[in-house]
């Protein structure tokens, strides 16, 4: 009974009335245009400015728009998930909310745990490069006196504290406090002046652009340049892979746009739109822009730190870097704003539910906006980014979105195949520790047969349990696979156990995959939906938990010492105050009481 009744609480999920998805506190201001705008700008930041140029020198090549284009493809895949979710519940909360309604209370703290990583990381990095950038401008100056005076010799810690990416994190806080339409405005002022810096380059550079670039032969190359073996892929299709991989961390940042569900005028249309139509804006951006570059020099003459105005340097427009510096400020200042407003509504959304602390789902009945949330979440990246090496904290926020992104496309392919969308029906736990579900059940003999061909062309509680266990089983095994394809990446060109065992693996991911495939769809009518399914979403988990596996074991311990304080936190206050454990408590009495009633006049 013991066992039962804790995976039973740990697997609770919340209820959601259909009536109820429409009702928030929270002002309802946000357009299409402002969504969007807000998806680019935290998305096309800097990188646009560094990465195009340094993945090109080092991994790709001119192919490097090959890569922006497989790297988008992938973001796309995740960012369709979001989008359904988004226009199947549009409440504040992105992959938290989303997971809590389908897998349940634990796996919903773990991804809102990790969001809030993933924003408070992200938030402080930006922070800190617009910082680093300033300090540039005026001679180093700021680093200078801050280093000889306030230097700090700790391991993970920055060298010294930087005041002034505290200051600048507690200024945009004030912003957001102030009202989500002000703080989208701003955001879209600097989102704008980003573009028209990049349209800029792309115009210009394009008029000194020499398609032989994208050709130069490997005699050519010069003998101290690492250029690899010259023509258009000179590093081969793995490094055409590899920058692949590292150009998809380019595209993370649409997500903020899910956490608006309850700020943005008609979500369920608009949520997914601004969705897909800020990640094919950033890939435009990302292609046209690497594209010129590399055209416009050599690839191995790009310079990693700033390869923009080095190449108009080099077309005999110097003036043009100040141009390129006021564009890469604006980018900063956009991404900056990109992720620290998803972070407060994340954790609101959290206390709400009573996952977190209580006091931090307060809302200005004023402003309109999560007060308390915004103040607490504004000190935590603004101390992040005061003392800590943001280098070291980098791929802690990669597993935290990559997590995310995972669970939203499974929590896609269960919700697709469930016999009702929103849990309308009472679930209580019985006296013997079963979970008991007002729901009919086929009590007719399963058959192998119903793996393929089932009883029903709509849903039912067996065709469910059959895509719940089927998706679980395909995570299990695309994680083997995964495995397998990371730690035997030398020897997958030999026919050995390495193979082999990819083989299987892919086999029975197949199968399992036409299991789900032949299982009946929900018939809801949606504003989006995503094609395909369930291919296109376990991809997706697929490529996120591949990308997760690449990252080093140092970052698996910093993540594991962040999941043991969020552990404390839920198992301290989080699994006690539960809203959903409420709820679950009181309609178990209510259970107990109507069947002592039914007992009692039995017994007459």
């Amino acid at each position: 009974m013991g066992l039962s009744f804790h995976l039973s609480t740990l697997l609770r999920r919340k209820v959601l009335k259909e009536e109820d998805i429409g009702k928030t506190k929270l002002a309802r201001v946000l357009t299409l245009v402002d969504l969007t705008l807000l998806g680019v700008g935290s998305t096309l930041g800097a990188g646009a400015y560094v990465l195009s140029g340094d993945v090109a020198r080092k991994t790709a090549g001119p192919a490097i728009v090959v890569s922006f284009f497989i790297a988008a493809v992938v973001s796309i895949l995740a960012g369709l998930c979001y989008a359904e979710f988004g226009a199947r519940i549009p409440r504040t909360g992105s992959a938290y909310v989303y997971s809590y309604i389908t897998v349940g209370e634990f796996i919903a703290f773990i991804i809102g745990w990790n969001l809030i990583l993933e924003y408070a990381i992200g938030t402080a990095s930006v922070a800190r490069a617009w910082s680093a950038n300033f300090d540039s401008l005026v001679g180093f100056k700021i680093s200078h006196a801050l280093n000889s005076t306030l230097h700090m010799n700790v391991s993970n810690l920055a060298e010294f504290p930087d005041f002034f990416a505290l200051g600048l994190t507690l200024l945009l806080t004030v912003l957001l406090i102030l009202g989500v339409k002000q703080s989208a405005t701003f955001n879209s002022i600097f989102t704008v002046i980003n573009l028209l810096v990049l349209l800029y380059f792309m115009i210009c550079g394009f008029f000194k652009c020499d398609p032989k670039n994208w050709n130069i032969q490997k005699d050519d190359i010069p003998g101290d340049a690492k250029g690899g073996d010259g023509g258009f892929m000179p590093f081969g299709l793995s490094g055409v892979l590899s920058a692949a991989a590292t150009c998809f961390y380019g595209f993370i940042g649409f997500d903020c746009i899910a956490t608006t569900g309850e700020e943005a005028k008609n979500p369920e249309k608009s949520i997914p739109i601004s969705i897909i139509v800020s990640l094919l804006i950033v890939f435009i951006f990302y292609f046209g822009v690497s594209a010129v570059l590399t055209m416009m020099a050599p690839y191995y003459t790009l310079d990693s730190g700033a390869p923009l105005p080095k190449v108009f340097a080099l077309a005999g427009w110097p003036f043009a870097k100040y141009v390129i510096a006021v564009g890469a400020v604006c980018a900063l200042t956009a991404s900056l704003i990109g992720c620290i407003f998803p972070l407060p509504r994340v954790v609101y959304a959290m206390a709400e539910d009573r996952l977190l602390f209580g006091f931090l789902a307060k809302v200005s009945d004023k402003l309109k906006t999560p007060i308390y949330a915004t103040i607490a979440t504004g000190i935590l990246a603004g101390i992040t980014a005061l003392i800590f090496d943001i280098t070291e904290l980098i791929n802690m926020m990669s597993i935290g979105t990559l997590l995310a992104y995972a669970f939203v496309a499974k929590c896609v392919v269960i919700l697709r195949y469930k016999v009702n969308a929103f849990e309308t029906e009472v679930t209580v736990n019985d006296s013997n520790g079963s979970l008991q579900i007002a729901r009919d059940i086929f009590v007719s003999k399963f058959t192998l047969k119903e793996l393929f061909h089932p009883l029903s062309n709509v849903p039912t509680k067996r065709t469910e349990k059959i895509v719940m266990t089927c998706s679980g089983l395909l995570s299990v095994f695309i994680i083997f696979l995964n495995v397998d394809l990371v730690y035997g990446e030398n020897d997958l060109d030999k026919l050995g156990w390495v193979t082999g065992f990819l083989v299987i693996f892919a086999i029975i991911c197949v199968g399992l995959g036409i299991i789900i495939w032949r299982q009946p769809q929900s018939p809801d009518k949606l504003p989006f939906k995503v094609p395909l399914v369930p291919l296109f979403p376990e991809l997706s988990a697929a490529i996120n938990i591949y990308l997760m596996l690449k990252l080093p074991i140092s970052t698996w311990v910093r993540f594991a010492i962040w999941m043991t304080i969020g552990f404390l936190i839920y198992f301290g206050y989080g699994i006690r105050k539960s809203l959903a454990g409420k709820r679950e408590r009181h309609s178990s009495q209510n259970y107990v009481k109507e069947m002592s009633k039914v007992n009692q006049e039995n017994n007459k």
